[in-house]
């Protein structure tokens, strides 16, 4: 690690408003499956980064608040994502993370299987199928060709697409400060 972990005695007022918002927050509710806090009190993965610079992590821990929890897209589609970015950027703390999730909502073990070897998996809906396209398309071209734009806007709308264009960025920043931090 490149990054030294921040305990709750070491914080500025400002770190420890963050890391409350964090600990605290949405991501602390309901039944847990990573941890958000570390035995030594400091914020595992891509948290501990956000209180280098507070202002920025306020806005960025917000914008991945808002994406799982406040989005319309399926927990299936959100989860299988965010394992694809994982895949295309090789972030295991993301995998570790989301893998639980994605099993808890429903993806088996086989096609989270396929999303880590860089495939879209098999025998999804219509609109999850399209969703995971949208989401390959994203990760691999950084685009949508005006042919696919105009076929996944018919089959999920444009706002699934705003979502994951959000989703896939949100979690591409996160998965490359954890490789420059070597988180």
């Amino acid at each position: 690690m490149r990054l030294n972990r921040f305990t709750p005695e070491q914080l500025s007022s400002q770190q420890q408003l963050l890391y409350d918002q964090i600990a605290g927050g949405k991501r602390a509710e309901g039944r847990q499956l990573f941890q958000l806090v570390g035995d030594d009190g400091a914020l595992e993965g891509p948290f501990n980064a956000m209180l280098l610079a507070p202002n920025l992590g306020f806005a960025l821990q917000a914008l991945g608040a808002a994406i799982r929890y406040g989005s319309n897209l399926s927990p299936r589609v959100r989860e299988g994502s965010i394992l694809m970015v994982a895949s295309k950027w090789n972030c295991e703390f993301e995998r570790m993370a989301h893998e639980p999730l994605a099993l808890d909502c429903g993806l088996s073990s086989e096609e989270i299987d396929t999303i880590r070897a860089g495939g879209i998996p098999a025998g999804q809906t219509v609109i999850e199928q399209a969703a995971f396209e949208v989401s390959k398309g994203l990760i691999n071209d950084a685009d949508l060709s005006d042919e696919g734009f105009e076929r996944y806007s018919a089959l999920v709308g444009q706002e699934s697409i705003f979502e994951l264009t959000t989703l896939v960025g949100y979690y591409s920043t996160l998965a490359l400060q954890m490789r420059v931090f070597r988180v």
